[in-house]
């Protein structure tokens, strides 16, 4: 009874989360115009009989469609070099052995334990002064450190048995073979988790693109999404058709890399 009173609580909390979900979606296969026209509750405020893809098609030709691409290109580019950056500070951390170490350890999770928000007013000012204000690079830097993905990566490498690292060495392997032929192989799910970190972490910010990137050809996409609301007016079946895009595609790669992602956070490292 018991069992079977938290399966019920539980799917009712389900829905709770999923209608707003299904009304956003619901309204942006409607004429802007029409996007409130069902407030008051019933079926047609969930579903839409003659539903149009104007707001998708218009949204292509709008800044949110380039903006999508940048934020894909982006978020690409933090994963690949956040990767390499963020596996490297974790093996230094978990292989080897010197004076300082837990005081460097301790600065990794203190980093990811302050809001990025907090400093990124003056992290900004920074970047004015070394020219990199609406550029690629300005917008990728501060996402490639993440002390949440070194803070994974470190723990999980930890679990390696130090026998395959002496049998690797005793084998002839310097300190680079044995990252990239031992520690790296036995940490794919580990990577792809940290891989997701950063992602989500490039994807859903907002501040920093906002100070960094404000011309047309690097804006990202929760800005100009942002933008599609204008002062006196906005079309509101065009911002949810953008905010279902920018909702989907994240969803799309964590739903294919979920298992991963769970094996990353409960896994020890042991094969």
């Amino acid at each position: 009874m018991k069992r079977v009173s938290l399966s019920a609580l539980g799917g009712v909390v389900g829905i709770l989360f999923f209608l707003p979900l299904l009304w956003v979606v619901t309204n942006s296969l409607r004429p802007g115009s029409e996007t409130f026209a069902h407030l008051k509750l019933s079926w047609q405020t969930f579903f839409e009989l003659r539903p149009t893809l104007h707001n998708y098609s218009a949204l292509l030709s709008s800044d949110v469609g380039r903006a999508t691409l940048n934020s894909i290109f982006v978020s690409a580019l933090t994963v690949i070099i956040g990767l390499a950056v963020c596996a490297t500070a974790a093996f230094g951390l978990a292989a080897f052995e010197f004076r300082g170490r837990g005081l460097v350890f301790g600065i990794v999770v203190l980093s990811f334990l302050v809001p990025f928000d907090a400093i990124a007013i003056p992290l900004s000012t920074m970047f004015r002064d070394w020219q990199l204000t609406n550029t690629f690079t300005g917008l990728v830097l501060p996402g490639i450190g993440n002390g949440m993905a070194i803070f994974l990566l470190r723990q999980f490498f930890l679990g390696i048995p130090a026998e395959l690292v002496e049998a690797g060495r005793l084998d002839g392997l310097g300190w680079f073979g044995v990252f990239r032929w031992i520690y790296l192989p036995l940490s794919k799910p580990a990577l792809i988790g940290a891989g997701l970190m950063l992602f989500l972490f490039q994807w859903q910010a907002y501040v920093w693109p906002l100070l960094i990137g404000t011309d047309a050809k690097h804006i990202l996409g929760p800005v100009a999404l942002s933008n599609l609301q204008g002062q006196n007016f906005a079309d509101y079946g065009l911002v949810f058709a953008g905010a279902v895009v920018l909702t989907v595609i994240p969803l799309v790669v964590i739903a294919g890399f979920q298992r991963y992602f769970v094996q990353s956070v409960s896994s020890t490292g042991l094969k």
